[in-house]
This record gives structure tokens, sequence and C-alpha cells, in this order.
């Protein structure tokens, strides 16, 4: 067995780039099984900023088996989100055996976000898990390993202040949209959306003192949400936009649109983009202002309005950025505002990534140490036979015969001391293994990722803008 994982980032990719590529994510790892008998489990990570597949794959795993390996799984993304091959195997960055663990466990305690140190992440991990495992599209071995992801969050969360120190990307939002809102008892918010990212909105909004909180879904299931957190559910969003000091949008329900129209016949990307809407366009926007300034007739003009679009999907049609009296944030803007963690904190949590990616593969890779240590073990009780047999003979020869209670005696001190010497033996030969068996996926990995990078540098397409430049809206 062998663990492969592709990753797309902010790191790597801009978060246009990135959206395009997520389209239709939620489907990716029940394909990848169903497609390929060599992959046994997939669980698949799609946040506000990374698209990561983490696969359990049935065979050895040489450079161009992770390079073949890698393009399949381009294809069926490519085919999912309507982005062309070239571009999706371009956008992903493969990693094997030792380097999956050490990723996915530093993603999960915020070591890797947009914003350093931040809390949501972790249950996005577990989530992802739950869902592979509902699917039935997971494996023990990738159970195991967003086990322990989750386990060394958890470590890292509680043996260090970086979850104290590091924001959310919600509490960073509502940071930037503090300098521009009334003091917080007297802000008027709608929240759009009814997910995780919603109740974690809402529970950061009465944290800060706010509670005139009204509800907007497309769903329907805005009253649910609302009645079971002692807050308004609205059906009409412009009506509540009106008097609206803030508006705090994770819905995530244009990415869901978009994923449903990628898997119908001839959805191409720009057809997809042209007629799927934003779930809040500038249009709604200007009603809304304008009856709130028909409404306050003499009265001063109405106060600014500031919008989070907390969706990777853009949930907000960015031409809102050019509604007078109203202010966007975005992903994009969250990114370059994102605060600076201090050094000591990180080596702190990366020393724990690093001791749970160590016992990890130890425990993964002990296999490759079995066959020397049932060696190792076969020879040990060879020479206790011996050494017992040795001394009854040497006994007898004097004329002293052994009793039966005598020999076990004998046994147990022989096996007493060749053990003594067996343990050491025994950790050597498993850190040999898996040292070897490191070695090997390293270079595996950098074969794979010489060929990958050949492949995609003959594939690109010939603007180097490709990636970066933001699809028609």
């Amino acid at each position: 067995m062998a663990l492969l994982s592709l990753t797309a980032s902010h790191h790597e990719l801009d978060l246009d780039a990135l959206e395009r590529l997520s389209t239709g994510a939620h489907s990716i790892g029940g394909s990848a099984v169903a497609a390929c008998d060599v992959i046994t489990g997939a669980v698949v990570l799609a946040t506000c900023n990374r698209f990561e597949l983490y696969l359990d794959v049935d065979a050895p795993l040489d450079g161009t088996g992770v390079q073949h390996a890698t393009e399949h799984v381009a294809r069926m993304v490519a085919d999912a989100s309507g982005v062309a091959p070239a571009e999706a195997l371009a956008s992903f960055r493969a990693r094997a055996g030792t380097e999956v663990a050490e990723h996915l466990f530093a993603v999960a305690s915020g070591l890797d976000s947009m914003v350093v140190g931040e809390r949501e992440i972790a249950g996005q991990v577990k989530r992802a898990l739950e869902t592979a495992h509902a699917d039935g599209v997971t494996s023990s071995t990738l159970e195991l390993l967003f086990q322990t992801a989750s386990r060394t969050s958890k470590r890292v969360s509680t043996q260090t202040t970086l979850g104290g120190a590091g924001r959310s990307v919600v509490a960073l939002g509502l940071d930037l949209a503090a300098a521009e809102l009334p003091p917080w008892h007297q802000v008027r918010a709608v929240l759009i959306g009814t997910g995780s990212y919603a109740g974690a909105s809402l529970a950061a909004l009465r944290a800060l003192g706010c509670d005139d909180v009204r509800v907007y879904s497309q769903s329907g299931r805005a009253e649910e949400f609302a009645a079971a957190r002692g807050v308004e559910a609205v059906a009409d969003l412009v009506t509540a936009l009106e008097d609206a000091d803030l508006v705090v949008s994770c819905s995530g329900a244009r990415g869901r649109a978009l994923a449903a129209d990628a898997a119908r016949p001839g959805g191409g990307a720009d057809r997809r983009e042209q007629a799927i809407e934003h779930v809040l366009d500038a249009a709604a926007v200007v009603r809304a202002r304008e009856r709130a300034a028909v409404r306050a007739g003499d009265e001063p003009a109405a106060r600014p309005t500031v919008v989070l679009d907390l969706a990777l999907h853009r949930d907000v049609d960015p031409r809102v950025a050019d509604v007078e009296g109203v202010l966007l944030y975005d992903l994009a803007t969250l990114a370059a505002h994102s605060p600076s963690i201090a050094s000591e904190l990180v080596v702190q949590a990366r020393a724990i990534v690093d001791e749970a990616t160590r016992a990890f593969e130890e425990t993964r890779l002990g296999r490759a140490a079995d066959t020397a240590v049932v060696a190792l073990l076969a020879d040990a009780e060879r020479r206790i036979a011996l050494e017992v047999a040795d001394v009854v003979a040497l006994r007898e020869a004097d004329g002293d015969p052994v009793e039966p209670d005598e020999a076990d005696e004998i046994a147990r001190d022989v096996r007493r001391r060749v053990h003594a010497d067996l343990h050491r033996a025994i950790v050597e030969a498993r850190a040999e293994a898996v040292a070897a068996a490191q070695a090997e996926e390293r270079a595996v990995v950098a074969d794979a990722q010489a060929l990958a990078d050949e492949a995609a540098a003959t594939a690109r397409p010939a603007s180097p803008e490709a990636l970066s430049t933001p699809s028609a809206r």
C-alpha cells in the first residue's frame, strides 16, 4: 500500500484559478475509487484556499506510476470542473509516502493556511474524513492518517498558543469590517448561508456583541438554522439589506450550482460562468440602498454597508464593490491582510507535527521491517535453544543431570540475556527499514515531480498567465 496526495492551494494558484479547479471537487474521491482498481481509498479536502486529494494506492509506486496516477486524476478533475486537462495537471503538486502525512498534519494544525493558525481547518479535515467514510470510499490507512491529523491538530492547540495567536478567516474579516462599522452592539447584520462557516460567523458576531443578526439562505434552511440559534430568518434578501450594516456571505451555493452544472452534458466553463448567478449581485445591493435612501428622505445618507464574501466560489458579484457606499472584502483581500505569526510559535507547532509524522510513518512503514524482525526473532530462538542444550549437555557430561524445572530456569536466564541484545537489534533493524523506505519514497517523489514538470511544461497552454487570469463572469 502507498499513500499519494495531489494538492493545489493558494500558495501556488490565485483564488480564481483555485475556484475553477475545485468545481465538482466533492465527486472526485468516489470517481477515483470507482475508476481505478488500485485506488482503494480517497479523501477530498476542499476549503476556501485549497483543493487536496488523498489516495490509498494498492500498488508499488515508482516515478512513472505517480505521474500516471497524477495525470489520471487531473483528467478527472478537468472533466468535473471544465478546466483544460493541461491546466489541471500543472496545478497539482504530487506527494507520496512521508510527505503526505507531514503535509496533512501541518494543514490540520493551521500551519499551511491563508491565515496561519486558523481554527476552522481542523474541523474541515475532520469533516473531509467523515464525508469519505459516509460515501464508503475511505480505507484503514486513510482513516488512521486523518485521525492522526486531528489528534496532531489538537496537540498543537493545547501545547502551544498558535491557535490563540492565529486568527480565523471569519475573525480576520470581522476585524477589517469593524473599522467601517458602528459599535458592535449597534450593528445590524445579515448572514447568508446555513453551513458550518455560517455557524462560526454567527458565534464570532455574538462574541463581539452583535445580536441583531438575520439569516438568509437559498436552500430554504434559514428557518431551521435561525430557530435553533435564536435569530431571525428572512425570505427577501433585498429587504433585509436595506438597513444592514454588515453582510457576511458564506453559503457556497454558487459553488454547488457550478458543480451540478459541470456534471450536465455540454457544460462548458464559459457557459457555466455566464449562466450561474451569484447569491448576491450588484443589482440587488443597488435596489436595497435606493430603497433605504427613499425611506430615509431628508435624513442623513444611509450608513455604509460592509460585505464579507467568505465563499471560495464567490457568493458575491465582484461588481458589488463598485456600488457607492459599499465596501467588499473577499478572500483575496483577507489573504492580503493576514497577520504574521511569531516564528517561535510556528517552530513549536512544527516540532509537534514532525514528531507526529515520525510516529505515524514508523507505524505505517513498520511493516517493511517485519521480515527482518521475524528473522531476528527466529535467530534468537535458535540461539536460546542451542545455549540451553549446551548447558544441559555440559551438566550431564559432569554427571549432574538437569531436572525439568532447572532446564526451564536456565532457558529463562538465557532468554532474558538474548532478548536484551535482541531489543537493540530490532530497534536498529526497524529504523534502517523505515529509513530505507523513506529514502525510496523520496526518490519516487523526486522522479515523479521531474516527469510531471516536464509533462506540464510540454502541455501548458501558450499563455503564461493561463492559471492566473480570472474567469469570465
